[in-house]
């Protein structure tokens, strides 16, 4: 089934793209939650058009991404996000929100596809974000990613705050792998156990078998048949 992402989705596209997804997941899951709408014809020529429109306001010639690299070399985009006690923000800057600030603080348009970010930002901080304007253009973006109602900590205190999350993030892996560590001991401990129990039972010799079940020689009862009657044995022993 084909979608219109209305926002960025992770692992899955960019706001405006249209997707290839389960049915039962734009119907249980993206479209009640209004990620994304169904790829309708008329929707889809919209989009197209809009695309046409923004495409004439970026830059069609090296003269004139250079001309553009100029401004932006003198741009600085911030975003105040909400964001924990190490930094990490509760959600990320994407290229689709750099694109829409770029546009409404300088009036450039720049294809987001052309932003060269290999994952969204999800970290507070100073970066130095590159643009391909043109074959050849590449301009650094300074953009901020700053605490909602506070400013950006020195370098070092940044540094610092990545360090403690990245320990954090390492104990509980450890933690993580000992737990697993003693529960494979245990099914293996049990496995041994059950393994042994069963060896016993193999190795156990079969009990006799009951009166009732014993054999009898083939000619017992020929032999009981020739035998004299009990009477004439004991007359012939007197």
């Amino acid at each position: 089934m084909q979608v219109i992402l209305r926002t960025d989705v992770d692992n899955l596209g960019l706001r405006g793209e249209v997707v290839d997804v389960a049915p039962g997941f734009a119907r249980n899951f993206l479209i009640p939650r209004k990620l994304a709408e169904r790829a309708t014809p008329g929707r889809v020529a919209e989009l197209r058009k809009l695309d046409q429109r923004r495409a004439r306001h970026e830059a069609q010639s090296f003269d004139q991404a250079q001309e553009i690299a100029k401004t932006l070399e003198q741009t600085e985009l911030r975003f105040d996000v909400k964001a924990g006690p190490t930094g990490t923000l509760f959600g990320s800057v994407t290229t689709t929100d750099i694109t829409d600030e770029l546009w409404n603080k300088a009036k450039v348009r720049v294809d987001r596809r052309k932003i060269e970010l290999s994952e969204p930002l999800k970290r507070i901080g100073r970066y130095e974000v590159p643009i391909e304007l043109f074959t050849d253009v590449t301009v650094a973006l300074r953009t901020l990613v700053v605490p909602e109602g506070g400013e950006l900590p020195p370098e070092e205190e940044l540094e610092a705050m990545r360090a403690a999350e990245e320990a954090e993030a390492q104990a509980a892996a450890e933690e993580a792998g000992e737990q697993s560590d003693v529960v494979e001991a245990a099914v293996a401990e049990v496995e041994a156990e059950e393994a042994a129990a069963a060896a016993a039972v193999e190795e156990e010799p079969e009990p006799p078998p009951e009166a009732s079940e014993r054999q009898v020689p083939e000619d017992a009862f020929d032999r009981a048949a020739d035998a004299p009657p009990a009477a004439e044995t004991e007359t012939e022993a007197r």
